[in-house]
């Protein structure tokens, strides 16, 4: 279920103006390649996840797959399809001896809860799949009319938030029609706009350098930007949304846009810590991080986003405050790269007001000021190498209609600023032949806790993320008398939900159970634990060129994780939750006595639950925003593919090719620990430094 490493066909609602976005999924798209059986018995399987119009569903999520996954999964997926409608299988399970058309709706839900719970592996990630595709477009889906029946039993309405009159800052470059290959110059070619590019592409463009920013995703200006779920993650995010590990143990969340995850993140801006810099600085070599030289750009780049401390403070993140007080932990109102906001939560959809400060609103902006050019919908296959020095890139660019055509940039420096997921894959195609490319991947997994609280939370209105607690960011022992295992750090935040990803990410235990849940989904909040993981996954390239994103929470990790829970159910009691689940399949329930049957039999039972809480893949469930670490900067030569300054080797001898450079999280030596997106433009400036101390 990994994404491409070019961009795939557009789903429907690829390319227009919000207005019209109801109108862009009135018709699903045609699949191709699917056999009429295959589409009957999927939307048969999502009819039994979630409610809805099942033969709808299928095709756009078979349209999806088409465009975002690698083939060879996609042929698994399928063949897990065909096994649920073998009756021989079907009969093997325990089921009656019948295709899955034929079970009635009540075997169907006990045939893919067996396949949730099963010891075999394959089955938990197939029932994975189908159950994140048909809880997320049951949810998420605006449907023919533009409004989702199954929003009204919830609550929820997308927010038709205020459009900004503005123009854009920044024109793309036009599509001149041309069939041959289209060929630029530069002085120097940024490849990828998220926070790391932009920063990049001012400080270059700044200094009066010919910058190209080439980005794989299209352009969505904040007039064009969507109010539905749907939209956003089709749109704006890496893969349509789709983006997992191999085993779909962890989804993953990253911006496909111009803008990147300045885009659609959840603004939330926290320095690198003073522990992790001089780490850096002292264990990998990253001479300055922890002195002067860091905290003078730190300072401007506060000033250049604007930052703000959250103005409003929404239930779900008053829990944190409220109960962290209770507890005598650290906890603190988090700054944000926004103003005038706070009333919204579709911040991850793009920011239609204009509050956010966003690449496209700051960076970006500001280099298109000094002359940046920008190509979007263009995907760099390689970086051009001879005689050991960089001479540009090449790539192909997708045009609205699915057609492609060649470019090439000629330039003697390229910035490579793709994101950990990309970044090390674009080094590989170039014949970049370091063992440690694509190693090192950190991806901060994050658990939940989901509080049910007494009052209406709403957890999709408001600030996104207003508040967090770092009283365990450090790594810390066991307790000395409690469950809680030793742990390696990790953040205590709330998470942002909207409809389709709250179902895709909540239990489901059945469809009547998910569907009485999700109609009282209105009064949980969500916290999350950000772990700083110590070990690591890598990404490499399939036989079919898609990246392919290999990670499995170590044994360390996993408590760490453990570790996240407890002490989030405990925050979630002190701030007065009736009641509390940890996700995962199956997922782990507490009620507070008197509120009805509680797990495990009372509070230090259900803690202790947690702190054996299972996760292997798709068992426990785990999340990821954030990615790190394939390219990673340091001294020595044999396991850093960087050097210090961002300069690529190329091999573990350590000789740098000559002007080609990475400025992205790929260079973070370790997980970061906290939100990594001003510790990326950190690092991207100093990038930037050398880049112009070389020209």
């Amino acid at each position: 279920m990994t994404g491409p490493a070019a961009a795939g066909p557009p789903l429907p609602g690829a390319g227009g103006a919000s207005p019209g976005a109801a109108d862009r999924w009135a018709s699903p798209p045609a699949p191709r390649g699917w056999s009429p059986r295959e589409l009957a018995t999927l939307s048969l399987v999502l009819e039994a996840i979630a409610p809805g119009d099942g033969v709808r569903r299928a095709a756009i999520a078979a349209a999806a797959l088409e465009a975002a996954s690698d083939p060879d999964d996609l042929r698994q997926l399928r063949w897990a399809l065909r096994l649920l409608d073998s009756p021989a299988a079907n009969r093997a399970s325990g089921l009656p001896r019948r295709r899955f058309a034929r079970l009635t709706p009540a075997e169907r839900e006990r045939l893919l809860l067996r396949w949730a719970r099963s010891p075999i592996g394959r089955r938990r990630t197939a029932f994975q799949a189908f159950k994140r595709l048909g809880a997320f477009f049951a949810y998420a889906d605006p449907g023919p009319t533009g409004r989702n029946l199954n929003w009204e039993r919830i609550g929820y309405r997308p927010i038709e938030e205020p459009v900004t009159p503005e123009p854009p800052a920044i024109v793309p470059l036009p599509d001149d029609g041309g069939t041959g290959a289209l060929e630029l110059e530069a002085d120097v070619v940024v490849v990828g706009s998220g926070a790391a590019g932009g920063v990049a592409a001012a400080r270059l463009a700044e200094a009066g350098r010919a910058v190209l920013v080439v980005e794989a995703g299209e352009f969505v200006p904040e007039t064009e930007l969507s109010p539905y779920e749907l939209d956003g993650f089709d749109r704006l995010y890496l893969d349509h949304g789709l983006t997992a590990t191999s085993d779909l143990g962890v989804a993953i969340l990253a911006g496909g846009t111009l803008g990147g995850g300045t885009t659609v993140n959840w603004m939330s801006c926290l320095d690198p810590t003073a522990a992790r810099r001089h780490d850096w600085a002292r264990e990998h070599g990253l001479d300055g991080l922890d002195a002067a030289e860091a905290d003078e750009e730190l300072t401007r780049l506060h000033a250049e986003l604007g930052l703000e401390l959250a103005h409003e403070i929404p239930a779900k993140d008053r829990l944190i405050l409220d109960a962290a007080d209770a507890l005598g932990w650290r906890n603190a109102v988090v700054h944000r790269d926004a103003s005038a906001c706070g009333d919204c939560g579709a911040c991850g959809f793009g920011c239609r007001r204009g509050a956010k400060h966003s690449g496209p609103r700051r960076h970006l902006a500001w280099a298109a000021r000094d002359g940046a050019r920008f190509l979007v919908r263009a995907t760099v296959e390689r970086v051009e190498i001879q005689a050991g020095r960089a001479a540009g890139i090449a790539g192909s660019i997708v045009r609205s209609d699915g057609s492609s055509r060649p470019f090439r940039v000629h330039a003697p420096q390229v910035v490579l600023a793709a994101g950990a997921l990309r970044s090390p894959l674009v080094l590989r195609r170039s014949g970049v032949d370091h063992p440690a490319l694509g190693a090192y991947l950190r991806l901060h997994p994050v658990p939940v806790v989901a509080a049910r609280m007494r009052h209406p939370v709403e957890m999709w209105h408001g600030t996104t993320q207003a508040a967090n607690s770092d009283q365990f960011e450090g790594p810390g022992p066991a307790e000395a008398d409690g469950p809680g295992p030793a742990h390696g750090g990790f953040l205590i935040e709330t998470a942002p939900g909207h409809p389709g990803l709250i179902a895709l990410a909540f239990p489901w235990e059945g469809r009547a159970a998910a569907t009485e849940m999700m109609a009282a989904i209105r009064h949980f909040a969500p916290l999350i634990g950000i772990v700083a993981d110590q070990d690591h996954g890598r990404v490499r390239l399939t036989r079919h060129g898609h990246a392919r994103v290999e990670y499995r929470i170590s044994r360390r990790d996993a408590d760490s994780a453990r570790r996240a829970l407890v002490e989030m159910a405990r925050l979630a009691r002190a701030g007065g939750a009736e009641a509390m689940v940890a996700l995962g399949t199956p997922a782990a329930w507490y009620v507070r006595p008197g509120e009805g049957p509680s797990a495990g039999g009372g509070w230090r039972a259900y803690l202790e639950a947690l702190a054996r809480f299972d996760f292997r893949p798709n068992r426990g469930t785990l999340f990821s925003a954030h990615q790190m670490g394939t390219v990673r900067a340091g001294t020595a030569p044999e396991d850093h593919p960087c050097d210090p300054r961002g300069r690529v080797r190329a091999d573990r001898l350590g000789i740098v090719v000559r002007g080609l450079y990475v400025a992205d999280t790929s260079l973070f030596p370790t997980a970061s620990g906290v939100n990594p997106m001003v510790t990326a433009m950190l690092l991207a400036a100093r990038t930037a430094r050398t880049v112009l101390a070389e020209a």
